[in-house]
């Protein structure tokens, strides 16, 4: 059985351009594998991972749990590691917001990123954990960002790409949707393109993860 985490982080809620993306994607790989697919969906913007405190950062950093609080946030990222690791496929939603991602998809990250669980330091540097698996990203932006004077001001994509490598997750795609806060026909241009992106992304087979 084939398995897709799904996280969107969009606060727009219908007036979203990422959420239908990540919908159409997720319905095109399920249609692969139409009995053997199993989705695990996190709105994160609908129901936010808690940002950082003093005591959920002391358990994630390895301390043993001293309070409920710590218990919490230890049991929360525990549950969000297995779901992670349960996944061939990872399909994310990240609006770009003022050059860089929702503060509820830097949450998520902020629980999964942690040292001897999702990655190790060694002598060569830090490894990452979490291998054997595909992530497809829907950049949605405003602006213009991939080429031009304005792509230093983007540190979504970066971000994003080093965060998942990190970890371990080398196979990632994006899909780019830019231009939107430029009218209306560069919206529809720029949607349009990206339904093609997910056509040609979405032929390529889920394999179960290692």
């Amino acid at each position: 059985m084939s398995s897709i985490l799904v996280l969107k982080s969009s606060v727009l809620g219908d007036a979203s351009a990422s959420n239908p993306l990540v919908d159409e994607i997720v319905s095109a790989l399920i249609a692969q594998q139409p009995s053997s697919s199993r989705i695990v969906e996190r709105d994160l913007a609908i129901e936010p991972i808690p940002h950082l405190t003093i005591d959920s950062a002391a358990v994630l950093r390895g301390a043993e749990p001293a309070n409920a609080e710590q218990a919490a946030a230890l049991a929360l990222s525990d549950a969000l590691i297995r779901e992670l690791r349960a996944a061939d496929t990872i399909v994310i939603g990240a609006p770009m917001y003022n050059f860089g991602i929702p503060s509820a998809l830097k949450s998520w990250f902020d629980h999964v990123l942690r040292a001897g669980v999702t990655f190790r330091y060694g002598d060569s540097g830090a490894e990452g954990l979490v291998r054997g698996k595909r992530a497809i990203v829907v950049l949605t932006r405003g602006g213009f960002y991939s080429d031009g004077p304005a792509q230093a001001l983007d540190s979504q994509e970066p971000h994003i790409r080093t965060l998942l490598n990190f970890i371990g997750i080398e196979d990632v795609v994006f899909v780019r949707v830019e231009k939107l806060g430029l009218g209306p026909d560069h919206r529809e241009l720029s949607l349009a393109d990206a339904r093609r992106r997910v056509a040609e992304l979405t032929t390529v087979p889920i394999t179960a993860a290692a």
